[in-house]
């Protein structure tokens, strides 16, 4: 799955939301200077924001065709799985990370961090989570177990419980940073924010989640027909809930 978000780069690119400048702001501001690199790039979705914040980025992400249109926006970017990467003596004074660092080996993608970070320098990994209206979620997962009735799904979870369920996530992410003994004590910042959706801007963002992905036309077509309709019935449009939380942590002075 973790190589499935490239089937419709420029789908994902569009569509999937960006980060609140409030992270962008504090990940600049806790970092000792403008050089960073982008774990899991992507598209360049995360890198595009840090650029507008005068920050000079170099993205590295494991699927090409993602890469390819990272670069076509004229980001940086190099193709390689992270903890396999040769940063070839480049070091950095952040590494970042949006919606990725689950899908890596969480101890050695921190001690490469730790590798290519100068002395003070901050990982942060991040995540968005969102919580639509119960009417929309509802509606989303009765399509999803008619057309998936053996996939897991938490379509249905309230906010609180949502944001519960990233805790193992987040939990892993600071052990890993914790087993290097490179990085001073991780920290846990979460930042709450919205976001309005239209009808069609919320069918075009939802088969670029990780469960869609994969799943035939005609299966997605029936769930994006019954969400959409719920969407209609609320007048065309809802207001989504995020909460980004990170996992973020300074690299000690030592080697």
């Amino acid at each position: 799955m973790a190589e499935s978000f490239g089937s419709d780069a420029e789908r994902y690119d569009r569509a999937r939301p960006r980060y609140p400048d409030a992270l962008v702001a504090a990940i600049v501001a806790g970092s000792p200077g403008p050089e960073v690199l982008d774990v899991g790039c992507g598209t360049g979705i995360a890198a595009r924001q840090f650029q507008a914040a005068g920050c000079k980025v170099l993205g590295v992400d494991v699927d090409a065709r993602m890469v390819d249109l990272a670069r076509r926006s004229q980001l940086a970017a190099e193709v390689a799985a992270f903890e396999a990467w040769d940063p070839a003596g480049r070091d950095f004074d952040a590494v970042i990370s949006g919606q990725t660092w689950h899908w890596l080996d969480a101890a050695a993608a921190a001690a490469k961090a730790a590798q290519v970070l100068r002395p003070g320098g901050r990982l942060a990994a991040f995540w968005n989570v969102g919580q639509p209206p119960s009417d929309v979620a509802e509606a989303a997962a009765a399509a999803c177990q008619r057309v998936m009735p053996d996939a897991p799904f938490t379509l249905r979870t309230p906010a609180k419980q949502a944001l519960d369920g990233y805790q193992p996530l987040l939990t892993k992410a600071a052990d890993g940073i914790r087993e290097t003994g490179r990085f001073n004590p991780p920290e846990q910042w979460r930042f709450d924010w919205q976001c309005s959706y239209t009808r069609d801007a919320w069918l075009d963002q939802l088969p670029t989640h990780g469960v869609f992905t994969q799943l035939p036309p005609d299966k997605m077509a029936e769930v994006l027909q019954h969400v959409g309709s719920t969407i209609d019935a609320l007048g065309g449009s809802f207001t989504m809930s995020y909460a980004t939380v990170t996992v973020t942590a300074t690299r000690t002075g030592g080697p």
